[in-house]
């Protein structure tokens, strides 16, 4: 049986190497073109030319091929048989090589990295470079995984929702747009959190998030009790259609923010001042006291004020029918905002997806891990208080109802 050659440098290889940059190169092409006469050489058992009784067929001449590596591109002289029974195992190995560098091109592309940095990298790398469009394209074949874990099934039940959408341009027919990336968060009936849904639509409104629930109703979601947002019109109307007998609370987080444009600079530590005295109250009853003397305070001076204050603080005290120790983490949607700040430091280096495909395949990856690492850490909340809580301080869904009657008007 053939054995490979020894190829260890020849006399002078090292000058080589500093005076001719080609060197290098040219040394690992002649290399492998002898591994290859080689391999010919054991698949027929014999050499070019050779009589030999054991020998199984004959060489047919040779096909050129370009191999890319980090030494540059070479050319290949692949042996034929005319049998066509040899196959070079040189290219499987490469293709191994090649897998590995497609999966750290995509470990860099979710890590924030953009196309163009990427690009340049592999240019060092492998003598060669990918283009913003290869290294998407690359990337793509992610997607049935991750599709795979936006339609996985749920299993258990999510007492809490926490609803949020952030915004991401998106080249959509040849004109940059914005594009409402929604995503919910829940809190299992075991107390760990998990990402549920995420989704990229052309606007965030009702039908976009009754369709957002509808699927996570087909996938299983069941227990809903609380429903944590922001006050969009769509996403409340959706909540009450879709979670009949929950509860809706306003972000409290939301609704300080939204106080301080409410009136001029030298009055904005008053009313947050007052609005946090609602919210941090111990109990419902002290909340709603406060609420009135807060509303009368207010309507002296600024009725119009007054009369949002009326219906924000209230939309803002759902949590007060749940466990004293819950409402801290279901009161304000910060938790699902934090991890859109990450999501946006991701993000930022793209700037602009190429499309909604795009756009989706990042973001979801992201959820995905993010959604291993809360699974796989500590409980969020012991969901144990919330089976003996007595839920009669605020109806479930009488906050809703006012909400959309309030809008309709």
């Amino acid at each position: 049986m053939a054995q490979l050659e020894d190829m260890r440098l020849p006399a002078g290889a090292r000058e080589a190497l500093v005076n001719d940059p080609t060197f290098l190169r040219q040394l690992v092409e002649a290399a492998l073109n002898r591994f290859l006469d080689a391999e010919i050489t054991e698949h027929l058992q014999a050499e070019a030319y050779e009589r030999s009784d054991a020998r199984t067929g004959y060489r047919n001449g040779y096909r050129s091929r370009q191999l890319k590596t980090r030494v540059g591109t070479l050319t290949l002289f692949v042996p034929m048989d005319r049998d066509g029974t040899f196959k070079t195992e040189l290219f499987d190995r490469y293709q191994r090589s090649e897998k590995a560098l497609v999966g750290t091109l995509m470990e860099m592309y979710l890590e924030g990295v953009s196309t163009r940095k990427v690009r340049d990298v592999t240019e060092v790398l492998c003598g060669t470079s990918f283009s913003k469009s290869t290294v998407s394209r690359l990337v793509g074949s992610l997607d049935a995984d991750l599709a795979a874990w936006r339609e996985r099934r749920l299993e258990v039940a999510y007492p809490y929702l926490v609803v949020d959408a952030r915004y991401e341009y998106v080249r959509v027919h040849g004109q940059v747009v914005s594009q409402g990336v929604l995503i919910v968060k829940g809190v299992r009936e075991d107390g760990l959190r998990e990402l549920l849904a995420v989704e990229v639509a052309d606007t965030e409104n009702e039908v976009t998030y009754e369709d957002l629930f509808r699927r996570l109703k087909d996938r299983g979601l069941t227990g809903v009790r609380l429903v944590t947002s922001d006050d969009h019109r769509g996403l409340v109307k959706a909540v009450q259609k879709h979670f009949q007998g929950a509860s809706w609370q306003r972000c409290q987080v939301h609704v300080a923010r939204n106080a301080l444009g409410k009136v001029a600079r030298k009055l904005q530590r008053a009313i947050s001042e007052d609005v946090r005295a609602v919210f941090h109250a111990p109990t419902l009853d002290w909340a709603r006291q406060l609420k009135g003397e807060v509303v009368d305070r207010w309507a002296a001076s600024h009725p119009q004020v007054a009369a949002w204050l009326d219906t924000a603080l209230e939309d803002g005290l759902a949590c007060f029918a749940f466990p004293e120790s819950h409402r801290r983490r279901i009161r304000s949607t910060n938790g699902l905002e934090r991890f859109n700040q990450e999501l946006k430091r991701r993000t930022r280096v793209v700037r602009i997806f190429p499309n909604r495909e795009a756009c989706l395949r990042l973001v979801t990856a992201m959820c995905l891990e993010q959604s291993e690492e809360w699974l796989a850490g500590r409980v969020y909340l012991d969901m144990r208080k919330l089976d003996a809580a007595v839920d009669t301080q605020v109806p479930h869904a009488a906050v809703v109802d006012e909400e959309v009657k309030s809008m309709a008007a």
